[in-house]
């Protein structure tokens, strides 16, 4: 009996077994189909929720500092975005690659394979919390830091790290790998307001991230993980913690050797942070203006030039007074590239209103426009070099001009008369070419003379007697350089292409520019300057209120404009003891080697007017070789102008011609193209209908047989 009972205990507990084991097995099916739904579920929420991400979110596109570089890609001045960041463009190809591979070997050693979670960390890390009750490792891909950065928001709660995954799923299945890690490299925090790796190596290192030390890459990959509390400027030790721990992590991941690890280690963090650079401020100023969206701008600057410069500029003025300024353009002749664009001695130096660009200021040019009153005579066949003029007291139409030491050098060469800058004989040779003709020239350079309002051009105009800028007067003696061609200042690379097209407009004939470059190549330096080789001209504005010295060699082309923003008088101060002695500094400062001047052009002989013998006699006046009063000039419209009449108009005769005249003597006979239109006593200005566009030639013949004639382009 006690043996069936067991039995039947036995039976009775196989059997309890196997419903348990039943139970628990339906149990089991049912955790695993739960977890199955759940997964399957929230699968498909974790899908929804990718594909819900707004498209801004997942776009690549992040707010980044308007910044301008120079010619060859280096940093001129950046501003600071909307929310007040320096955060600056960066690829990873503008990366010092030791930089990426260690980033990648601390933060996220399989980033080029995951999809922006790392299965295998999230276990590692769930795991080591799990036995050390701590966490010990992080599973934070770069993908997710990424997202993290681009959420801005806290991150600490799960739901924040469910969103966080997320907006990583998203960026993955939108963007590539490379868009990801710049996305990064753009938006890491390294202390301050400073966003993204390149603001931070110009910032603690003082230069782009292209090329770094082993210890500037790991202090730059241990600073985002906690940027306030590692800061350099602040907390030194810090900093120098988080890079040697680094450093030691790239030993055991086979990126640096212990060699390697050991010197960085020895290196010093950075103690100061570093200004964001600001040279060539009013360059990038306007660049600013003309392209009001753009995030980033390429001017033809030389960086390097330009800093060199900047500083020349300031230690000048310093010298020269409190509140003096100073500017320097430099443009590349044979291109018309600006090289350097200095626009005043500082542009944070309040006494010398540093503010103002002094290239683009309108001030009296003084002597500096002599040597086009000289080009246009031996284009006319007026002087040659070799000719002899005057220099004595004389009143022209009631101006009589004086020298600047007030003394007269009685007969001189031609030649000698520029190089000493004698006024005289300027106005003489000026009122012998026509101040109308003269200013049609400077206009044809690319320049706009500004004459006080209702003036006529007169014979002031040879000492300066109207305003310019330093860009104009750089353009002109461009001219000179390049043979008498007009040269177009060109300030960003994308304006190479249009100014290589456009039509090329002559201020001089080659033989003309040449014989001027040959001329003032020969104009002795200042005694404090250094090098030769240069062909220059120096002018002093009335008052001592402008100091100039424009000058250029076989290449360069460079200006140099000294004096006081507000306009006010500095005793003393002359192109040639204060602006030159700067201009000599500048072409040292371009090269110590000169690029020699043109040589002789073939048209020498061909295009010259004077023939050899004669080359020793007087300068000529044509308008007055006819005796007594100067002879007729016609100024308005000037020679060579074009003038839209619309006469290209349909069905339209297009709108009159009116020629002006004045000197001469009454009675008067004009002629268009040949034919006579209208004579009489009072006929100092004439009213023209011309059959259509196209070029007309209008002449006048006063009472003494002295004639004038303008040649215009009627449209």
């Amino acid at each position: 009996m006690r043996e069936t009972k067991g039995d039947d205990r036995s039976s009775g507990a196989g059997r309890a077994g196997k419903r348990r084991f039943s139970r628990l097995a339906h149990v089991a099916f049912g955790l695993a189909a739960a977890v199955l739904v759940a997964g399957v579920a929230g699968a498909g929420w974790l899908a929804w929720s990718v594909r819900a991400v707004p498209d801004d979110m997942v776009s690549g596109k992040v707010t980044v500092s308007r910044s301008v570089i120079d010619r060859n890609g280096l940093l001129l001045r950046a501003f600071q975005t909307p929310d007040d960041r320096w955060r600056l463009a960066i690829t990873p190809q503008e990366v010092d690659p030791r930089y990426l591979e260690m980033l990648q070997a601390y933060e996220d050693r399989r980033f080029r394979d995951h999809v922006g979670v790392d299965p295998r960390a999230l276990v590692r890390a769930a795991v080591q919390l799990v036995t050390s009750g701590r966490v010990v490792s992080g599973a934070s891909t770069l993908t997710m830091q990424t997202a993290r950065l681009l959420m801005e928001g806290p991150t600490r709660s799960l739901s924040a790290k469910w969103h966080q995954i997320v907006l990583a799923l998203a960026l993955e299945s939108n963007l590539d790998k490379d868009a990801i890690l710049t996305l990064y490299l753009t938006r890491a925090p390294f202390g301050g307001n400073i966003e993204g790796v390149r603001a931070a190596s110009l910032a603690w290192f003082g230069k782009e991230p292209a090329r770094l030390t082993p210890a500037e890459a790991a202090l730059l990959v241990a600073l985002p993980q906690s940027p306030e509390a590692r800061r350099p400027d602040r907390f030194p030790d810090a900093a120098r913690a988080a890079r040697d721990r680094v450093l030691q992590v790239m030993v055991t991941r086979d990126v640096l050797s212990e060699e390697e690890a050991r010197a960085a280690s020895r290196e010093d963090v950075p103690r100061l942070r570093r200004d964001v650079p600001l040279v060539a401020a009013h360059a990038a100023r306007d660049a600013l203006a003309r392209h009001p969206q753009a995030e980033e701008i390429r001017l033809t600057l030389d960086g390097a030039l330009q800093g060199r410069l900047e500083k020349l500029a300031a230690s000048r003025a310093a010298r020269t007074g409190k509140r003096v300024s100073l500017a320097i353009l430099v443009a590349d002749h044979r291109t018309g590239e600006v090289l350097a664009h200095v626009g005043s001695a500082g542009l944070l130096d309040e006494a010398r209103r540093g503010h103002v660009d002094m290239t683009h200021a309108v001030r009296s040019p003084g002597s500096t426009l002599k040597p086009l009153i000289y080009g246009l005579a031996f284009e006319e066949g007026i002087a040659h070099p070799d000719s002899l003029i005057d220099d004595r007291p004389v009143t022209l139409a009631g101006y009589s001009p004086t020298n600047f030491d007030m003394s007269f050098q009685g007969t001189v060469r031609v030649a000698a008369a520029l190089q000493a800058s004698l006024n005289v004989p300027a106005v003489e040779l000026l009122d012998a070419v026509g101040p109308a003709r003269f200013v049609a020239r400077l206009r044809a350079s690319g320049a706009t003379p500004r004459f006080p309002p209702g003036e006529i051009p007169g014979l002031a105009a040879a000492l300066g007697g109207f305003g310019m800028t330093l860009d104009e007067l750089v353009a002109l003696y461009g001219a000179l350089a390049r043979g008498g061609e007009a040269l177009t200042l060109v300030r960003e690379p994308e304006e190479l292409e249009r100014a290589r097209l456009s039509l090329p407009r002559r201020v001089l004939s080659q033989t003309a520019a040449w014989r001027i470059g040959e001329i003032l190549s020969e104009v002795p330096p200042p005694d404090t300057a250094n090098g030769e080789g240069i062909a220059y001209k120096t002018g002093t504005s009335y008052g001592y209120r402008d100091a100039w010295a424009i000058g250029y060699d076989g290449r360069h082309v460079v200006g140099v404009w000294v004096g006081r923003a507000d306009g006010t008088p500095i005793p003393g101060i002359t192109g040639y003891l204060t602006a030159a002695p700067v201009l000599f500094d500048v072409f040292q400062r371009i090269s110590p080697e000169r690029v020699r001047l043109p040589q002789r052009p073939r048209s020498i002989g061909v295009e010259d007017r004077v023939p050899a013998p004669l080359t020793h006699a007087r300068t000529r006046n044509p308008r007055r070789e006819a005796g007594g009063a100067a002879g007729p000039e016609i100024f308005s419209p000037p020679d060579g102008a074009t003038v839209d009449l619309g006469l290209g108009l349909p069905g339209g005769g297009g709108a009159p011609l009116t020629v002006k005249l004045r000197r001469g003597r009454a009675p008067y006979v004009w002629l268009a193209n040949g034919a006579p239109v209208e004579s009489g006593p009072f006929a100092r200005s004439v009213t023209i209908r011309p059959d259509g566009p196209g070029t007309t030639v209008i002449s006048v013949i006063d009472a003494d047989g002295r004639s004038a004639r303008v040649t215009l382009d009627l449209r």
